[in-house]
């Protein structure tokens, strides 16, 4: 018999109760955010209209249903840990401020994430922060990359992509060189544009490998390795469609080559990247098995095997 004092465990169902409150209470700051947040993300919208970043418009949808793969019941937190959300999200809007100022339009879109995360400390602590925040921190990947950033990383992809597709039609017996960014085949010139660099693969494989991370219950180093193998798949992807446009030129014709090159190669690319992800996990599955070990056998005193006692 329990005590007055006592206080008895929260059930899930009491814990579900306390929580509709704070639900509503989630989705008015959420929409407070967005409705402070329009400009920068009808500003970031507009990015996804390009084949760059057109992948912006599934990441809100994923993370609505990836918070509700990994909902649990709010309960009640320490008033400290909802002090540090304050916190989270002061600094989040400070900062939005900052950028602002500076006319850094982009890293102003990406502090709402970190407003997102502190709304969700305000609301459910750090309980809720565990589940949720992976979640939230996921929209991240609707927010375009910097021009420097990007910049930065077109000619060095540019440049990967054109010697690695040109050693790949050598090593097929085509007689291909390169010249900067372009591939000459025979008579045939092949321009390796920014479009062929490898950054709008590189950029949808690595949301698509951090999403299947989230979903799946793996060990950490297995979500580590798919995570850092989402760009050498996207590259080795790109080189595969630049390598299939080439041979196509020689072989067949510019009208087959483009269009492959153009309208299929769009729609064939994210399947074959999850082919070869398939291929990987499967492997990272067989890797390590486990063995159980087995009970030894103890032999109760008194119990004599047939046959044996004389």
């Amino acid at each position: 018999m329990s005590s007055v004092g006592e206080k008895r465990p929260q059930s899930p169902e009491a814990a579900a109760l306390v929580g509709q409150p704070a639900w509503i209470a989630f989705g008015l700051l959420v929409g407070f955010l967005v409705l402070g947040y329009w400009n920068s993300l009808k500003e970031a919208a507009a990015y996804w209209e390009g084949p760059q970043y057109s992948h912006g418009w599934l990441i809100p949808l994923f993370t609505v249903v990836l918070l509700w793969m990994r909902h649990q019941p709010l309960v009640e937190v320490p008033q400290s840990q909802r002090w540090y959300g304050v916190g989270v999200l002061a600094g989040a809007l400070l900062l939005r401020i900052v950028c602002a100022w500076f006319g850094l339009d982009i890293p102003d879109m990406a502090t709402f994430v970190p407003a997102v995360l502190g709304v969700i400390l305000i609301i459910g602590g750090w309980p809720m922060f565990r589940w949720a925040g992976p979640a939230a921190a996921f929209l991240i990947f609707m927010f375009p990359l910097p021009w420097s950033v990007e910049q930065s990383l077109l000619t060095p992809l540019q440049t990967l992509a054109t010697r690695v597709s040109t050693y790949a039609l050598q090593t097929i017996g085509f007689g291909a060189y390169y010249e900067g960014n372009r591939i000459r085949i025979e008579d045939i010139q092949l321009g390796v544009v920014d479009a062929c660099s490898g950054l709008r693969m590189t950029t949808i494989f690595l949301a698509l490998s951090v999403a299947i991370v989230l979903i799946a219950d793996r060990p950490w180093w297995e979500n580590l390795v798919i995570v850092l193998s989402a760009v050498p798949i996207a590259l080795t992807v790109n080189v595969i469609r630049i390598t299939v446009t080439g041979v196509l030129h020689v072989v067949a014709s510019a009208e087959l080559a483009n269009m492959v090159f153009h309208d299929l190669a769009g729609w064939l690319m994210v399947p074959m990247a999850l082919v070869l992800l398939w291929i990987e996990v499967s492997i990272l599955s067989n890797l390590f098995v486990e063995v159980e070990e087995e009970m030894p056998v103890v032999a109760r005193p008194g119990l004599v095997r047939a046959g044996v006692q004389k």
